[in-house]
């Protein structure tokens, strides 16, 4: 698990079922479960704070934007993490019943800009996208 940040974003979303994030965020990604009630749980996500709340209706809609060919969910939120953190999480996720909806891929490869990325859901349908760059001084490049 990463380091806190000095500044920390906070993120609530729409989930299906309690035990089921709980065990997914918990057991998947390696966060710590910090609170949790009969309808929220509040998570630690690499030293932010991501709350749940058990609203199953809204849990995984989303519409989708073409990016490098592939259809990227539009409503989706995630970290970047070093390049060995990453890599670690993309072998456990593929070691768990979990489905990539894009797996772990480079672009830019061998350029300045190189990241990789992959994406994947909670059991609600809730896209997480996890990136790494070589150098994190292109993580704001202008274009």
């Amino acid at each position: 698990m990463a380091e806190e940040s000095a500044e920390l974003f906070h993120y609530a979303f729409p989930i299906k079922d309690i035990e089921e994030t709980r065990a997914f965020y918990r057991d998947i990604l390696g966060c710590k479960i910090v609170r949790s009630s009969e309808r929220t749980i509040n998570i630690n996500f690499w030293g932010h704070q991501l709350v749940g709340h058990l609203i199953p209706e809204f849990a995984g809609k989303h519409g989708t934007n073409e990016i490098d060919g592939n259809p990227v969910p539009v409503h989706h939120f995630g970290i970047i993490l070093d390049w060995d953190e990453w890599e670690a999480l993309a072998d456990r996720i593929e070691k768990s019943d979990v489905e990539f909806v894009f797996e772990p891929y480079v672009r830019d490869k061998g350029k300045p800009e190189e990241e990789g990325k992959m994406f994947f859901q909670d059991p609600s349908g809730n896209t997480m996208e996890f990136k790494t760059f070589k150098n994190r001084d292109q993580i704001f490049r202008e274009n």
